[in-house]
């Protein structure tokens, strides 16, 4: 008896912190849909229009724009307006964004 009362309490406290991981989730995603995402394929050929290598300079801003939200203004330069967009580097640690 006293067994099965101290079963049934470990499970109980065991399944908390799973609840509350998953509450965090939900408020992410929500909090996270909140924001508005910008057009990255207008955005990419605005910042691609002059490249040499088209195919891989919006390929490059695509992936960036998806994991940032933010594409800086112009063909080049301008980083400093969207950190997180300077700051994603290559394996080889060179600027992953065009």
């Amino acid at each position: 008896m006293v067994l099965s009362k101290i079963l049934v309490a470990s499970l109980l406290v065991s399944l908390v912190p799973f609840h509350l991981v998953d509450a965090e989730l939900v408020h992410a995603q929500t909090e996270g849909s909140l924001v508005q995402q910008i057009d990255c394929n207008a955005a990419c050929a605005a910042r691609c229009r002059l490249a040499s290598r088209q195919r891989m300079c919006h390929r490059a801003c695509g992936t960036c724009c998806r994991r940032c939200n933010c594409v800086p203004p112009g063909t080049a330069g301008n980083q400093e307006v969207c950190p997180c967009y300077a700051s994603l580097t290559t394996h080889g640690g060179r600027r992953k964004c065009p």
